[in-house]
């Protein structure tokens, strides 16, 4: 994640240019992530979160269909989300750092449950949010457990390819 510090002079036309260029349904993900993760830490309800993100002014800009469908649901089936990639681990569900384990969980949400959007853009668009809100390397495991996801949960799909 970069700060200003990271910034060299005349990248930053560069990130504000691609800042430019989010889409609604990227920006319905990173907030529908910050979401979560307000769920994850308070236990609040996601009605509760829908309102106080709305005082805050953080739902322009996205589409709130989209938005709300990941945080109600991927709250409401959170350990059955978990479950769909927790083989693949090499720890427990519960030792990985919260927002991987978030990003992981729209991850196979959409890829279960959004059979209209291809795993690949399922999987980069998770990439993405780790690579902005995660650890350092935390894109580098989101990518590897979504992939092996997708296997199972988009055979069909990821075997056309081949």
């Amino acid at each position: 994640m970069n700060t200003l510090a990271d910034i060299q002079p005349g990248q930053g036309e560069e990130i504000v240019e691609k800042e430019a260029r989010v889409t609604p349904r990227t920006q319905s993900r990173r907030v529908a992530l910050q979401a979560l993760y307000v769920w994850e830490m308070t236990n609040e309800e996601p009605s509760t979160i829908i309102k106080n993100f709305n005082e805050d002014e953080l739902l322009s800009g996205l589409e709130f269909d989209l938005f709300k469908e990941l945080l109600v649901n991927i709250s409401t089936q959170a350990v059955e989300l978990d479950a769909l990639y927790a083989d693949s681990l090499d720890r427990s569900v519960a030792m990985i750092d919260p927002i991987e384990r978030t990003i992981m969980r729209i991850g196979v949400y959409e890829l279960q449950n959004k059979p209209e959007i291809p795993y690949k853009v399922v999987i980069n668009e998770c990439v993405e949010l780790a690579k902005r809100f995660g650890a350092e390397e935390g894109h580098k495991f989101v990518n590897g457990i979504l992939d092996k996801a997708s296997k199972q949960l988009r055979a069909l799909e990821f075997n056309a390819e081949k």
